[in-house]
Parts: structure tokens; C-alpha cells; sequence
């Protein structure tokens, strides 16, 4: 399942949000907590945990808390992310000495080309960053191959009624893409198969946020770093008029006065076959000798 990503502008949206993110993620923060409180229902402790696409680390710190020994890596594209793990780090560390941000590492990489080495970690969690990959397949080809035989892989991504108002209000503009495509959760579960994990469980859900106005909607959308990136996407700025025909198409939508806008979120966990964690890797440290402070 490949997609025409532009993961340069990927980096820069993410970027330029690190410091708006958390306050605008109130979906992704939800969500994510329903994946993490999964986890009381699955026996699994793990020493070595890899948080993949981490943001600002939020899920990094709900994992170090709840695995009170395990080692943790913040994997992220954009830098000014992982800067923003480390300023949550550091919070903590200077009120509490024995704080689980000191266990929390953070790895500036891209998901497709993870560089750690094979069979390193015993689990994976991903927290809306799987939309993001070139190529569903390969990466989690690549996620496999870092895990250890038995390793658990949680992650929760978005489908493809994600944003479906505004794709549709787009789509009588132009027919250029203008939302990001998600993918189906049949297809994530037989990607997964294919990539060598086994037992995979899927289910998902609706979320709806309702907003005052489109430019509300599309303020969150840019403080969230989620913004098209498609290699295809229309360049530069769109202007008032362009904006005031996107709106009037977005009408059909209204409910109550406010305009919605549906999310669908896949969640997802499988565990590591046997197969490719002995592939050969990468052989660079895991862990920085300096920790996040």
C-alpha cells in the first residue's frame, strides 16, 4: 500500500506545530488514552519499548509509567517534536530524581528506515503515525524487524472516513487531493499478516468534533501538523474566495448550526512471529549515553 507522501513537508508541518500540538490534540489525546487502557487487558512486560512517530511524547510517558523497568524510545521525523519529549522529561525529572521520564530516549529518524537494530525491542506503540508511511508494507516489514519474537505491536491509525466532509466539500472544487488518504483497517490487517505478525485484532470507531466555522477547522487541522502532504497537493496559498467556496460546499454538513468533522480511528494490535527479527540491522546504539533532561 504505497502512498505519494511528500515527507519533507511531513517534517515541516510537524515542526511548525510542536509547540500548538498538545492543545489541539484532543482527539488523538482520547483515542490514545482508549489504546493505552487496552493494555490492562493484554499480559505482556516489556523491557524495551519503541514509541513510533511519538509527537511530544505523551504515550512515551504513559508507557514509562506503566512499565515501571522498561527502557523507552521516542522515535520522531521532526526534531521540534522531540524537543517538546524532552521539555516533559526535564519537567519532571527536576521535581521527582526518580522520575520514568528519565527511561524515556528520543531518536530523531523516519518510521520507514527505522535505525535500530534487529530483534531490540519487545514492543512497538504507535499513536496516529501509520498514515504517515510511503508504504504501509514495508514499514511494517521494518517494524517487525526490530521487534523480538513475541513483541507486541499496539497502535491506532486513521481510516478512510477520516475527514469525509471535508474530502467531499474539496471534491466539488477540484479534483486535486486535498485530504490525506487513510487506509482501510481490512487492508492494515492484512498487511500486518504479510509483514510476519500473527493474531492480529482490529476493531474501530466514529469521533465527531463540530466546529463554529471552517477556518476554526482548519486552524486545528494546521496546529495539529496534519495538513495535506500529499506530493500531489495544490502549492501555495488559497486565498478568501477560495475559502468562502470551500464553506458554502460544506454547508450540506451542518448539524445544529456547527460544522462536523468525522474521524474514524483503527486500532490494532498483533504480535511478532518468529520470521524476520533475526533479519541483520542496523548497528547503531539504542540508547544515547546522555539522558533526556
Amino acid at each position: 500500500m504505497k502512498q505519494m507522501i511528500d515527507k519533507q513537508e511531513v517534517m515541516r508541518s510537524f515542526s511548525r506545530a510542536a509547540l500548538t500540538y498538545d492543545t489541539s490534540a484532543v482527539l488523538q489525546r482520547e483515542a490514545g488514552q482508549r489504546l493505552f487502557d487496552r493494555l490492562e487487558l493484554i499480559k505482556h512486560q516489556p523491557t524495551h519499548i519503541l514509541d513510533l512517530g511519538s509527537g511530544t511524547g505523551l504515550g512515551s510517558s504513559w508507557l514509562a509509567s506503566r512499565y515501571g523497568t522498561a527502557q523507552i524510545v521516542s522515535l520522531d521525523l521532526a526534531h521540534a517534536m522531540l524537543m517538546q519529549v524532552r521539555a516533559r522529561a526535564g519537567f519532571w525529572d527536576r521535581i521527582r530524581p526518580n522520575s520514568p521520564s528519565r527511561r524515556i530516549h528520543t531518536v530523531c529518524a523516519d518510521m520507514d528506515a527505522i535505525p535500530l537494530p534487529s530483534a531490540s525491542m519487545d514492543m512497538i506503540w504507535s499513536a496516529f503515525a501509520l498514515q504517515w508511511s510511503i508504504d504501509l508494507d514495508a514499514t511494517l516489514i521494518e517494524m517487525a524487524r526490530v521487534m523480538r519474537a513475541g513483541g507486541l505491536l499496539m497502535f491506532a491509525t486513521f481510516g478512510p472516513d477520516t475527514l469525509m466532509e471535508l474530502r467531499q466539500a474539496f471534491s466539488r472544487l477540484d479534483d486535486r487531493p486535498h485530504v490525506n488518504h487513510f487506509m482501510d483497517m481490512h487492508d492494515v490487517g492484512d498487511a500486518l499478516i504479510h509483514a510476519g505478525f500473527e493474531t492480529p485484532v482490529m476493531d474501530m470507531e466514529y469521533f465527531t468534533l463540530t466546529y463554529e466555522n471552517i477556518p476554526a477547522l482548519m486552524r486545528d487541522l494546521k496546529n495539529l501538523g496534519a495538513h495535506n502532504a500529499a506530493s500531489e497537493r495544490m502549492r501555495g496559498l488559497t486565498g478568501k474566495s477560495w475559502l468562502a467556496r470551500l464553506t458554502q460546499e460544506y454547508e450540506s454538513f451542518k448539524q445544529q448550526g456547527r460544522f462536523p468533522a468525522t474521524f474514524e480511528v483503527v486500532y490494532g494490535h498483533a504480535w511478532a512471529g518468529p520470521g524476520l527479527s533475526s533479519v541483520q540491522g542496523k548497528t547503531i546504539k539504542i540508547f544515547p549515553e546522555r539522558r533526556v533532561s
